[in-house]
């Protein structure tokens, strides 16, 4: 039986081409160091594990959860006002999710017909592409440059696109290329999307993976914001919680209640004893949050600081769970050098250009490994590779 082009288009050659050349070299009895996916590898800090166990007791929590717990949504709200300073009515400012990347598959749904165009950067986080496809739409591609500041050029959008266009997506602190935005940046969205009537969606889901001091800022801090995007927030990185499936959109309520009642029609919300784990993530201590965070910011400079004694020199990010690594001098295709690098170092990262065109020359490599492990993969690239 023929399956859809649109389930054709959605699978990633090079995603794929790098796990199976994985095992291959696992195959030969080396142990790879997997810097390539970024998922946590810490656990959830005890007061949340331990909510979990108490509503793993509860039998009312087996029931259809369906509009999710009002407490979570004030919880939601109280943790929006305390980070950033953002006021959100929970009621209707509020959408809880079945992690973030629920509602970033979604909400092009809600909002792209078929032939629709929305802005995408690129490189991007592949669900951003993957859901303007989904919803038959096309995608216009924002290159992010390092002589942008990896910040998409407005200015540089063809007037005939930017009046067709229907919505944009934005990710500060970025995934893959680990830079941050600033207000002057996303006052300049806000100015844009009002225009030209388009949904802005932002995806925050690194806000609290910060380092040397620095804070992320929500694109809602900006005055307007709401009458023209949402916000993608996820539990997984911030709280360790990637496998329980829980995070919220926030912003427009127009735009969530249209987002909510696709989701009406497609599944019956988070598992109440999910939601009970959120709330005691979102309003107990935070020190685990800051924890994570140095933990993060050393695997960074173990990583960085020690590829560059070789001779390999990268940018040190202020924010995010990845480093986005300019290919070493000699190297122009991300996929030659990421093979290289498995093969010669058993050291997996993920070639630039699985984010899209404007990823050739960078690899991305994810700090989900403990530092000593990280230490060693320096030690193999070093011992593989001449930088100098």
């Amino acid at each position: 039986m023929q399956i859809a082009q649109r389930i054709k288009s959605l699978e990633s050659a090079i995603f794929n081409e790098m796990e199976h050349y994985k095992k291959q070299v696992e195959a030969r009895g080396i142990k790879v160091i997997n810097l390539g996916v970024g998922s946590p590898d810490r656990p959830p800090a005890p007061h949340i594990i331990a909510a979990l166990h108490r509503a793993i007791d509860n039998p009312a929590n087996y029931r259809y959860p369906l509009q999710g717990l009002p407490a979570l949504y004030r919880a939601v709200a109280r943790w929006y006002q305390r980070r950033f300073g953002v006021e959100l009515d929970p009621d209707h400012e509020v959408l809880v999710l079945m992690g973030s990347q629920d509602g970033l598959a979604h909400i092009a749904l809600a909002y792209i017909d078929p032939g629709d165009i929305a802005l995408v950067p690129d490189p991007g986080y592949p669900i951003y592409a993957c859901s303007i496809l989904l919803a038959g739409g096309e995608i216009y591609p924002m290159p992010l440059l390092a002589e942008n500041d990896f910040l998409p050029d407005l200015d540089s959008i063809p007037e005939e696109v930017a009046v067709k266009a229907r919505l944009m997506w934005l990710n500060y602190p970025n995934n893959p290329v680990a830079v941050s935005a600033n207000r002057n940046f996303f006052e300049r969205v806000v100015e844009f999307a009002r225009r030209y009537d388009i949904l802005v969606c932002h995806d925050i889901a690194y806000a609290e993976l910060a380092y040397d001091g620095f804070k992320p800022m929500s694109f809602l801090e900006v005055p307007g914001a709401k009458e023209v995007g949402v916000e993608f927030y996820s539990l997984s990185k911030t709280y360790n919680m990637a496998g329980c499936r829980i995070g919220f959109a926030v912003g427009n309520r127009d735009v969530l209640a249209a987002l909510s009642r696709l989701k009406s029609n497609i599944d019956y919300g988070v598992f109440r004893v999910v939601q009970e784990a959120g709330i005691a993530a979102l309003e107990g201590p935070q020190d685990c949050v800051e924890e994570t965070a140095r933990t993060y910011q050393r695997r960074r400079d173990v990583l960085v600081d020690g590829l560059a004694r070789y001779g390999w020199h990268m940018p040190k990010p202020n924010a995010s769970m990845f480093v986005w690594a300019p290919l070493p001098g000699g190297y122009t295709s991300s996929r030659q050098f990421a093979l290289e690098l498995l093969e010669r170092a058993g050291v997996l990262v993920i070639p630039g250009l699985a984010f899209g065109s404007r990823g050739e020359g960078y690899v991305r490599m994810a700090l989900v490994q403990e530092e000593e492990v990280l230490a060693e993969a320096v030690e193999r690239i070093g011992s593989a590779f001449t930088f100098r």
